[in-house]
């Protein structure tokens, strides 16, 4: 089953020639190629055809950008252990940089880049900023995690079978 996500720039049942497949008249004009020899060896080793033809392409963006956004905020153990403490309940900045032994500056950082990737909602109270955990995006991360679990488990599987049948032909 063909990947509607990933648009091939090679892709045999393209409507119309995409504009980067081969070097524009312009270019090639401006490189000054002295023979139409060199410019078919310009236009042979051009990347332009490796770029990939996005105006075709099937997929969510706004989806792989929260999942890009949550990861890359879970990417970091101080991130990550904010938001364990977030689990407990509503915390301040301060609150949540105390633990971590870390400026309210520092702290402050590291909840905007959380707030960024929607797994966190900050509010003011007097002076205070107060964040809570937001559920949404992690729910999302898991449901993608979750797929690959699937594949994985079901490949192991078949390797578990199979190393079965060879010990059992090997007895």
């Amino acid at each position: 089953m063909a990947d509607d996500r990933f648009d091939s720039p090679f892709d045999a049942n393209a409507v119309e020639p995409a504009p980067h497949r081969a070097i524009s008249r312009e270019l090639l004009h401006f490189l000054q190629f002295e023979s139409s020899t060199d410019r078919k060896v310009a236009e042979k080793y051009s990347t332009n055809r490796l770029t990939k033809n996005l105006r075709r392409a099937k997929f969510n963006r706004m989806v792989e950008q929260r999942l890009d956004s949550t990861f890359a905020a879970l990417a970091d153990p101080t991130r990550r252990g904010m938001l364990a403490a977030l689990t407990r309940g509503e915390c301040s900045i301060g609150q949540l940089a105390e633990p971590l032994a870390m400026s309210f500056a520092g702290a402050a950082k590291h909840v905007s880049v959380l707030e960024r990737a929607g797994l966190i909602e900050r509010r003011k109270a007097g002076r205070q900023q107060l964040c809570r955990l937001k559920a949404e995006p992690l729910a999302e991360a898991e449901a993608w995690l979750r797929q690959w679990h699937q594949f994985w488990s079901a490949s192991l599987d078949r390797l578990e079978a199979l190393i079965a049948e060879e010990q059992e032909r090997a007895e």
